[in-house]
């Protein structure tokens, strides 16, 4: 089961950590080590699989690129991943197969305040993309879902921090 899983392994860690939204916390889950685990990672596709619905599935760099690929290959369909800034090569934020007009699902370890799936929701449709979900391993209930409704999207997670707490 995921929430033993992610226990057992100390993804889910105690002490004092600022996350990606700047807020600081007394908890952090780390899916980037929690998924080098093949087994792990094949878990959470598997039930990713289960629920995502697109043409295609996308995700931010760096913690949703595994779980994006795996998705993917296990559906048989294409990918994209958002950059977080435009730093390299040609500058553009989106990585991969053409969106437009696609519907697209975005991938996510966790989710906190939505920043970053907010900014891959507009990068997306920008490019022409249909997208009404994300899907995350993590929902730390700190906002994210609600800011992800004020543009009309549903956020769709396989645990939320209270499941754990």
């Amino acid at each position: 089961m995921l929430k033993d899983d992610l226990v057992k392994s100390g993804a889910v860690k105690r002490g004092n950590f600022i996350l990606t939204s700047g807020r600081q916390s007394s908890f952090y889950v780390d899916l980037k080590e929690f998924n080098t685990d093949i087994n792990h990672l094949r878990e959470i596709s598997s039930k990713f699989c289960e629920t995502v619905r697109g043409d295609v599935v996308a995700g931010v760099e760096l913690g949703a690129v595994p779980m994006v690929i795996a998705v993917a290959l296990e559906m048989g369909i294409p990918y994209s991943i958002i950059r977080k800034e435009r730093s390299h090569g040609n500058k553009s934020l989106l990585i991969g197969e053409g969106v437009s007009g696609k519907r697209v699902a975005i991938i996510e370890d966790v989710v906190t305040t939505g920043g970053s799936v907010l900014k891959a929701v507009d990068v997306l449709r920008e490019h022409g993309a249909i997208v009404e979900d994300v899907h995350c391993v993590m929902d730390r209930e700190e906002g994210g879902e609600k800011a992800l409704k004020e543009k009309n999207v549903v956020l769709h997670s396989l645990l939320k921090i209270s499941d754990i707490f």
